[in-house]
């Protein structure tokens, strides 16, 4: 009689050999190669799959970085992000074909892609960085993010297959249990690092040292944990390559660490000259002020030339110019002027914070009180705070009659029903996305003005913004008169900003419910650029080069 056993079948244990051979002969250490450590099984599968975890984590932090980073550098963040998302996948996917040939050594195998994996993705934005400070900015930048992205995939690609046949070393279980547990702590993992980069490492250390960081902690966990626990499989000799290798790792990661600050100083000053005094990088965007203002913040006549040993101040938002040379104020004064020349003007709701435009309304008597709605609650500490940006605001947001909101001015334009005389948007240069031009947020704009209200909006530097801009005003249903302001184009000075910089061309759009008269006030401050005649003869000028069949309105959806 056969008897069958009622208990539960035993699984199978690898780290048990299936062969015989002789005690410590050839035989034993060739099985011993074959199968691996000899781990106990409780720890060693923790273990491992907390070594998963953390891997997927840092893997998800880098390709947040690179995102980042590209919308940051290139703009267009939707197009960086959709580029860095399919080569990644694209490439993950090319990895894990490539780890077929390395699962017959796979401790020795994930400590190499571990290590190179920190490597690559530790060091990743200062290389892309560089490349964007001392080569093309735009080529060799995308090609720089294609290559890295690319590189990064494929050995987050090869991750999995290397940790499953880890997980089956360790003890032998139905293919489908496995990757369950392995993916779970794959996901969960990525969880924990999609909410590590945006909370804790940017603002605690800044893209460039929290990659850093990642790197480290992607050593750490991914090659030494496996290799402790899978000594076995490596020979003495590979093991110490091995674990010299991962210390190297980490000594190129801490040297580039030291020399972070040292390295963006050079490329500042690549970028935007010798006289860098402050780089800071905010939630939202870098932050670069150069130069000093006059020695005595004095408003030079247009006429005079500036003093001796004077360095006009410049302000560049994620690279791009936005306070450029000691002409500023022809850029500001054809965007808050015209929408105070006529027409009640009590109540000023202004989008954009850093204190120029917000000088040139308070010029005006007749302004009773002004909202500020800016987004970056760095940029309003520079802008009231530091000697230089505050001197050329003149203390702007330090008058009584200002309200200062830290807020996304899209988000915010949904709250309350707070009604303004004049809107004045200066948001061209902080919305690369075109959020801040959409028809849904100049739709919530009108939702917010008066009767008689005028609305004002800095456009892009082509032709093809603004009139993209004046379209979608108009679909939100208000009158527009597209205008140039007075004197040199761009705000710049003659020499535009270091390094040939200069912004573009700006243009403005002034709309309301009625068509909006194009004038300056009578009883307010003269504007050193600007004339009533100029300003219509410059929107004659753009009323003649209107397209006729000219771009539609943007949409958020669009």
């Amino acid at each position: 009689m056969i008897s069958h056993s009622t208990g539960k079948p035993a699984e199978p244990d690898l780290d048990a050999p299936q062969d015989t051979a002789p005690a410590g002969g050839p035989g034993a250490r060739a099985i011993r190669a074959r199968t691996g450590p000899r781990p106990r099984p409780r720890s060693a599968r923790p273990i491992v799959l907390l070594a998963a975890f953390v891997c997927a984590a840092c893997g998800l932090v880098y390709e947040l970085e690179l995102v980042a980073l590209g919308g940051y550098l290139l703009g267009d963040s939707v197009a960086q992000t959709s580029v860095v998302l399919s080569v990644m996948v694209f490439a993950m996917g090319i990895g894990s074909i490539l780890a077929k040939r390395l699962t017959y050594r796979p401790a020795t195998s994930f400590a190499l892609v571990e290590c190179a994996l920190a490597l690559v993705g530790g060091l990743s934005v200062l290389a892309l960085y560089s490349c964007w400070a001392w080569l093309d900015r735009y080529r060799a930048t995308t090609a720089g993010l294609v290559g890295t992205t690319l590189a990064i995939g494929v050995l987050i690609g090869a991750e999995i297959p290397l940790l499953m046949t880890l997980i089956q070393r360790i003890r032998r279980e139905e293919a489908g249990r496995a990757a369950a547990d392995l993916f779970a702590a794959d996901y969960v993992g990525a969880l924990v690092g999609g909410l590590t980069f945006p909370f804790l490492l940017l603002p605690a250390f800044g893209q460039a040292t929290g990659a850093l960081v990642t790197g480290a902690v992607n050593a750490v966990a991914g090659a030494a944990v496996v290799l402790w626990l899978f000594r076995d499989e490596p020979s003495r000799r590979t093991r110490v390559l091995l674990w010299t290798g991962c210390g190297l790792v980490l000594a190129v990661l801490a040297a580039a660490a030291a020399c972070t600050g040292a390295i963006e100083r050079a490329a500042r000053q690549a970028l935007y000259g010798a006289q860098v005094r402050l780089a800071t990088q905010s939630r939202y965007q870098e932050i670069v002020l150069t130069g000093q203002l006059r020695p005595s913040g004095e408003r030079v006549p247009e006429q005079r030339p500036a003093p001796a040993g004077s360095t006009p101040l410049e302000l560049f938002l994620d690279g791009r110019p936005v306070v450029c040379g000691p002409e500023e104020y022809r850029d500001h004064e054809a965007l808050v002027h015209p929408a105070l020349g006529a027409g009640p003007n009590a109540r000023v709701l202004l989008l954009g914070g850093d204190g120029l435009a917000l000088r040139e309304v308070l010029r005006h008597p007749s302004v009773r009180s002004v909202l500020v709605v800016e987004r970056d609650p760095v940029l309003t500490e520079l802008a009231r705070h530091d000697p230089a940006l505050s001197a050329l605001n003149e203390h702007a947001l330090d008058d009584p009659r200002v309200r200062l909101v830290n807020a996304e001015p899209l988000n915010w334009l949904r709250g309350g029903p707070e009604p303004f005389d004049v809107i004045v948007s200066d948001l061209a240069e902080q919305g690369p996305d075109g959020r801040y031009s959409s028809l849904e947020f100049f739709g919530l704009a009108l939702r917010r003005l008066a009767p008689g209200g005028r609305i004002a909006v800095r456009t892009g530097g082509r032709e093809a913004d603004l009139w993209s801009a004046e379209a979608a005003l108009r679909a939100a249903g208000l009158a527009t008169v597209p205008y140039r302001g007075g004197g040199a184009p761009g705000g710049g000075s003659d020499g535009g900003c270091r390094g040939g910089r200069r912004p573009p061309p700006a243009a403005f759009v002034l709309a309301g419910r009625t068509e909006p008269v194009l004038t300056l006030a009578a009883d307010g401050p003269a504007p050193r650029s600007l004339t009533t005649a100029g300003l219509r003869a410059a929107a004659d000028a753009l009323a003649a080069r209107r397209p006729a069949r000219g771009p539609g309105p943007h949409h958020l959806l669009g």
